[in-house]
């Protein structure tokens, strides 16, 4: 398993933007991706990347949120334009051999979208 280690949450107002930032502890040779857990609801896969480099976004952040990454740095980002209340959440970086199936989680990072 990869270690894996987020950045980048916090408060923002309603239309702003935020960057989360996953560093893994080798190379990213997995597929990545990035989860999201709000309060009483089920954890939902937010964006995807596979090891070829497809990316796949839920249809609620289609449009404001990308995923990319520098393996350079050996880090996953999330770039999350237009944010909305709906979009707070704890924020999960994954890694595995399928986006959908992820062997290694990071610790979650909190991203909190209100006035």
């Amino acid at each position: 398993q990869v270690q894996l280690v987020e950045s980048g949450g916090g408060l923002v107002q309603p239309g702003g933007s935020l960057r989360l930032s996953c560093a893994a502890s080798g190379s990213i040779i997995y597929a990545m991706g990035w989860y999201r857990q709000a309060p009483g609801k089920r954890r939902e896969l937010v964006a995807g990347l596979t090891r070829g480099g497809i990316t796949n976004y839920a249809d609620s952040v289609k449009g404001r949120f990308t995923i990319s990454r520098d393996a350079a740095k050996n880090t996953l980002y999330l770039q999350m334009n237009s944010l909305k209340p709906e979009d707070t959440a704890i924020y999960y970086c994954t890694a595995g051999m399928t986006v959908f199936s992820p062997d290694s989680w990071g610790q979650g990072t909190q991203v909190t979208v209100s006035s």
